[in-house]
């Protein structure tokens, strides 16, 4: 057989083998039409979504709604962010729909940092008071648009928790009174101790 042949060979051997099943499960990340317009999240989020930075929120496996209010509150300034709100118009430039269906469908890997287990311990405590709408495991409610805290990294989750003291995060949103009344209650420094406990949840 001539080397020409065998070439011909090997290709059609390789369109059978693309074409076999099973093909489609093995597709990569680029064949998914939302990928490439998510490549700039992953510069601060991570891949797909699963921020390994402490200041850096998980969004991987997000509800689709919750994103969507996030990203027209930073585009609107309604929650303010330098940095963020330049990010949130271009997500909705690009397609708000289609990217908040792509991080809804990847899979959550908590943060991999590990908080100190007696900071853990003062923070269950302190948790009590939250379990009304976070629940008992840190998983939030999708229906009420209350996000999942469990397996976020902690310093991202006490910033949000001074934010929301100060009435800085979503300045004046009836949605948020009860819980930021309920901010100015807890002492400064027991913030820590909180975020450590829901970082820690699996």
């Amino acid at each position: 057989m001539t080397t020409t042949r065998i070439g011909i060979s090997l290709a059609i051997a390789a369109l059978a083998l693309a074409a076999a099943p099973g093909a489609a499960e093995a597709a990569g990340p680029l064949d998914d039409p939302a990928f490439a317009k998510v490549i700039t999240c992953g510069a601060c989020h991570g891949v797909n979504g699963n921020s390994k930075s402490d200041m850096q929120p998980i969004i991987a496996g997000l509800d689709a709604a919750y994103f969507k209010r996030q990203i027209e509150n930073y585009a609107t300034g309604k929650r303010p962010s330098p940095e963020m709100e330049p990010y949130a118009k271009q997500v909705q430039f690009l397609g708000v729909e289609w990217i908040a269906g792509y991080f809804a469908a990847q899979r959550r890997e908590p943060t991999p940092l590990r908080p100190q287990p007696d900071a853990v311990a003062r923070g269950r405590s302190v948790a009590a008071q939250c379990v009304i709408c976070h629940g008992e495991n840190g998983r939030g409610d999708a229906t009420r648009l209350i996000p999942a805290l469990a397996g976020q990294p902690p310093g991202y989750l006490a910033q949000q928790m001074v934010l929301f003291k100060a009435d800085t995060r979503d300045p004046g949103d009836p949605l948020l009174s009860a819980k930021k009344a309920l901010m100015r209650t807890i002492p400064d420094g027991q913030f820590p101790d909180l975020a450590a406990y829901y970082s820690s949840l699996r």
